[in-house]
């Protein structure tokens, strides 16, 4: 048998034990391997830090069974309000044999691969990149807003003017902004920076351009772009479910560091969000846009 392991996530080191050299496959950390690219029955033993969507981890719990050989251990953890008090009975539905403790507001189940797990196929299915009618375009559970439009998206896209020139999408989720920003031929190019790699698969099938460029990165890091004529985003807020301002703020910080003198930052926040001090300490100037059901609109100049 393979002496491969993999983790996905990061598990708390004092809960589950990560083997030396286990291949990352979660979606969320530029770099690592895809987990769908894990062949069947490959693995020695794996890792799980399970997401908190019901379809996702389910997804993802299917996929790493799929991929152990029979017999290997797994060990799938969650914060008890996150979906972590469901694992014990979702491993269960794929026949396996549980056991399951509770430590540091986490439940954390243990398993073995089952020799024939059951309704594996299902519950990929349900959690792998799709076409949704709904929103007519390529998505996939876990994905930002992957279900339903966003509205604070929708309330930049009525905002945003036709732009020109060499620009970014910071946090492109779908692509649904780049979508909106590739109509204007005065566009040379777009480079779209996206942390999960679901998000860039997705949005390479949404965003069918060949102005459009593509980076699983995080963008307050990577790409190394400079001198743009502007940036466009919706940033996130909330890192794994808990709030983080700071998110945000760093978003706008790299921002500006991509940018020409002269460039502009086309950005929509939930209202209750402190970025106007920030735009205000780095930018020429910064206007409110639009502002309504929440969220404000700005643009900054630098």
């Amino acid at each position: 048998m393979s002496e491969t392991t993999c983790v996905y996530g990061a598990p708390p080191r004092a809960l589950a034990e990560v083997p030396k050299g286990a291949v990352q496959v979660s979606p969320l950390v530029p770099g690592g391997e895809a987990l769908e690219a894990l062949a069947p029955e490959s693995l020695a033993g794996a890792a799980v830090a399970a997401p908190p969507g019901t379809i996702e981890r389910r997804y993802v719990l299917a996929r790493v069974l799929q991929a152990l050989a029979p017999g290997a251990p797994l060990t799938a953890l969650a914060p008890k309000e996150k979906g972590g008090a469901r694992i014990a009975k979702e491993l269960e539905t794929f026949g396996c044999a549980v056991v399951e403790s509770g430590r540091q507001h986490q439940r954390i189940c243990q398993t073995r691969r089952p020799e024939t797990p059951s309704g594996l196929e299902p519950a990929i299915a349900a959690g792998a990149l799709q076409y949704a009618e709904a929103l007519g375009l390529w998505t996939q559970p876990g994905v930002f807003s992957w279900d339903r439009p966003d509205p604070g998206t929708r309330q930049l896209l009525d905002a945003l003017p036709a732009l020109a020139g060499h620009g970014a999408d910071l946090g492109c989720g779908l692509g649904v902004l780049a979508r909106a920003v590739l109509i204007s031929e005065r566009v040379t190019r777009l480079d779209l920076v996206d942390l999960d790699r679901r998000a860039i698969a997705a949005a390479r099938r949404n965003v069918e351009d060949p102005r459009a460029h593509f980076h699983w990165a995080d963008a307050r890091l990577a790409p190394d772009l400079s001198g743009l004529d502007f940036v466009v985003m919706n940033p996130p807020f909330h890192d794994h479910g808990l709030e983080d301002r700071e998110l945000g703020q760093g978003f706008i910080r790299r921002a500006h560091q991509m940018l020409r003198p002269g460039g502009a930052l086309w950005l929509v926040a939930n209202r209750h969000l402190p970025y106007e001090a920030v735009l205000k300490g780095l930018f020429s100037r910064v206007a409110a846009r639009g502002e309504g059901a929440g969220f404000k609109i700005y643009e900054a100049r630098r």
